[in-house]
């Protein structure tokens, strides 16, 4: 096993190393090399996703670090007492790709998914390497917990496949979504998707108990054509800036800051989420030149990163309005001890929102408010092993007392979390762990092919209407 560690991190650890930008970039342009697309045509769609990554991590970081200090404004505010640290996702992904373990696990997910194309299992092809580290840090805290890793390694096999199955069932809701046809090859194979059960479960509850609800929805585009600027992007952002600021207590020139910043982040997450479709359209009709003449017209998607969805507006509109909601849950929470900051605007939650409910917001608000406990308790649960691997790998955030402890309050897989932790203390030989561990993994699994079933029946009603 330690060959197969030593030989994953030889391979991979200088690419993964150059960043998540140029690594995708490289990624991007070799595929379509191989799918004999025109190198300067491969390469232009390489950089164009490499900047489309970049555009979309630095609006991010725009939004979060605005909308984190209103929060801390809050916190100072009201006497807020919570003593685990929300840090956001960047330590954390320093913190797991600081492990050899995860370009091994990396090592063994492309193994999983090339195995699973040969033998027709899925078309998605997973180039999405760089956020393996979703995956790796269930593995690693499942070890943490007491796994070793031969029962880590099945844990993660057994996540990443239902990772990829669920990234061919959303392929025609992202072909709706982003009003394509099937020849757009981009899905995603990422964490965050694998809320989409339990999202589903609540969706078919509103369907039945509360459907009236869906008279008051709005689309964004739609309200904006018909009211104009009042119903764009930039008037929603303008509107919840004003909301976040006025409950921080912040001054006129810092709420109209506030405002302004959420108004421009929103339209840019627009416009780059554009960028995106650009990127892929050379290996777009590369794929469509060989599955015609190669696979009998079988067609083949390409796994990518969720921000090519960041386009809907849904998803940061959703995301504002849960962030007061987020720091409102956390205060009363029982046994939560995070403090929501840097993941205050919640992409770990939304994106799977607006895939399920099919950009319906109230459905988002109300689903993402429920679930957003889930995100909590497993910040709160994880924090002591992101605290103490962060000290050990030198990630620890530089200015924070060393007996803080640091977690991320909208980390993606919250779920898959608790099956670590559960399979973790289980392969201790503790039987009531055993017993949970097993009841769990039996919920997950079969509540996930339920899900499988609804959406297949979705598939099947777009398939009809596209006929």
């Amino acid at each position: 096993m330690n060959v197969i560690i030593d030989l994953a991190n030889k391979v991979f650890q200088p690419i993964i190393d150059l960043g998540a930008a140029p690594l995708m970039t490289i990624v991007l342009t070799v595929i379509a090399l191989c799918f004999k697309v025109k190198f300067s045509k491969a390469l232009e769609g390489g950089i164009k996703l490499g900047i489309a990554l970049t555009g979309i991590s630095a609006i991010i970081n725009i939004l979060s670090t605005a909308f984190s200090g209103a929060m801390a404004d809050f916190v100072a505010r009201t006497g807020l007492h919570l003593n685990i640290t929300d840090v956001g996702w960047a330590p954390l992904a320093t913190i797991t790709w600081g492990s050899p373990y995860t370009l091994y696990f990396l090592l063994v997910m492309l193994i999983v998914n090339i195995i699973m194309l040969v033998l027709n299992k899925t078309n998605t092809l997973d180039v999405d390497i760089f956020d393996i580290w979703h995956l790796s840090i269930v593995g690693l805290f499942a070890i943490y917990s007491g796994a070793n890793l031969i029962i880590a390694t099945v844990l993660i096999i057994f996540i990443g496949i239902l990772k990829i199955i669920n990234s061919d069932v959303m392929k025609p809701t992202f072909n709706d979504l982003l009003n394509t046809g099937d020849e757009n090859p981009m899905t995603t194979t990422h964490m965050n998707y694998m809320m989409n059960p339990i999202i589903m479960v609540f969706d078919k509850l509103f369907d039945k108990l509360f459907p009236w609800l869906d008279k008051y929805d709005f689309d964004a585009a739609k309200l904006n054509a018909k009211i104009g600027f009042w119903g764009s992007k930039f008037a929603i952002g303008i509107y919840l800036g004003i909301f976040v600021g006025l409950l921080a207590g912040q001054k006129p020139v810092d709420i109209l800051t506030l405002a302004f910043t959420a108004a421009v982040c929103l339209e840019l997450f627009s416009l780059i989420g554009s960028w995106f479709i650009a990127a892929v359209e050379p290996l777009s009709q590369g794929i469509t030149d060989f599955a015609s003449s190669k696979l009998k017209g079988r067609t083949l998607n390409i796994g990518l990163d969720w921000p090519f969805l960041a386009g809907r507006a849904e998803i940061w509109a959703a995301a504002n309005v849960l962030a007061p909601i987020m720091l409102l849950e956390a205060m009363i929470l029982p046994g939560n001890k995070l403090l929501p900051l840097a993941g205050i605007i919640a992409m770990g939650v939304t994106p799977a929102l607006l895939v399920v409910t099919r950009g319906k917001l109230i459905r988002m608000i109300v689903i993402g408010a429920i679930e957003l406990p889930l995100f909590l308790w497993s910040g709160t649960l994880i924090a002591p092993f992101i605290t103490e691997t962060a000290k050990k790998v030198g990630a620890f955030p530089k200015g924070l007392s060393s007996s803080t402890m640091i977690s991320h309050t909208t980390m993606e897989g919250p779920v898959e979390k608790f099956l670590a932790y559960f399979v973790g203390k289980a392969s201790e030989g503790d039987m009531t762990f055993l017993l949970y561990a097993l009841l769990a993994l039996a919920v997950y699994t079969l509540l996930f092919f339920w899900y499988v079933g609804q959406m297949k029946k979705r598939n099947k009603v777009y398939k009809e209407a596209k006929d």
